[in-house]
């Protein structure tokens, strides 16, 4: 399984994210800051990626939420070189991701602007000092969950990131939804509770995202996390485009 998960054909990974209807995509992000992205990973993927947990020597570390006031469960941050698997996800994502990111900061009034590649930008970030991979796995067990929380590793951070679902839910587990709140100006938070399946991902806003108001569009601030698991075990892996310091 771990061989599995270290070499994919790229011509898969990339047939894969073409099929998403990006147009859907841009349009739920654009009006709820994310978006369910279908069959990113087959069935064997999921399994293959998840069963690469217990072997440390895919990591670079490993992060037990409840020492740190995350919430209750585990993740690991994979080391470089990425598995094939999410060194092939993370720049075909990026290349659809990048021109909504670029639109959204331009509508928020902020300067900064994402370069074509995923390449480029990663050079970016590493010539700032953000070197670490950020892509993740988690896992979960029985009464885990993740507290609400935003994934910013440094100066660099790219606004959009991509979660997803390795288990099959009410199968491999029960509860354990993807919960994304949004905390609007001078108005209570929103939540939306994103369903998934195996194989499926959500596409996310980071940090903030343009809202369109009365007089333009205004700036909200989002957190995400994940509702307690009743039962079973629930692995996620998390696709993040800026690296860490």
């Amino acid at each position: 399984m771990k061989a599995t998960a270290r070499k994919t054909q790229p011509s898969d990974i990339a047939a894969r994210v073409d099929a998403i209807d990006w147009a859907q995509a841009t349009s739920d992000l654009d009006a709820q800051g994310c978006a369910v992205l279908k069959g990113m990973l087959s069935p064997d993927q999921c399994r293959a990626l998840a069963a690469m947990y217990p072997d440390d020597a895919n990591f670079r570390s490993r992060i037990v939420m409840g020492r740190h006031g995350f919430g209750r469960g585990e993740y690991k941050y994979f080391s470089y070189p990425l598995p094939d698997l999410i060194a092939e996800l993370r720049p075909a994502l990026y290349a659809q991701l990048q021109g909504i990111a670029n639109r959204w900061n331009e509508t928020m009034g902020i300067d900064i602007r994402y370069p074509a590649s995923h390449e480029a930008f990663l050079k970016r970030c590493h010539g700032a000092g953000q070197t670490r991979p950020t892509p993740l796995l988690l896992q979960y067990e029985a009464g885990d969950y993740n507290c609400l929380h935003q994934d910013l590793y440094g100066e660099h951070v790219f606004p959009i990131q991509v979660a997803i679902l390795l288990s099959e839910p009410e199968r491999d587990f029960t509860g354990g939804e993807f919960v994304l709140t949004e905390q609007r100006p001078r108005m209570q938070s929103r939540a939306e509770v994103v369903a998934l399946k195996q194989g499926d991902a959500v596409a996310f806003a980071v940090h903030h995202r343009p809202v369109q108001g009365t007089k333009g569009f205004y700036r909200v601030n989002l957190r995400h996390g994940v509702s307690r698991l009743r039962s079973g075990q629930r692995h996620t892996v998390g696709v993040i485009f800026h690296d860490a310091k």
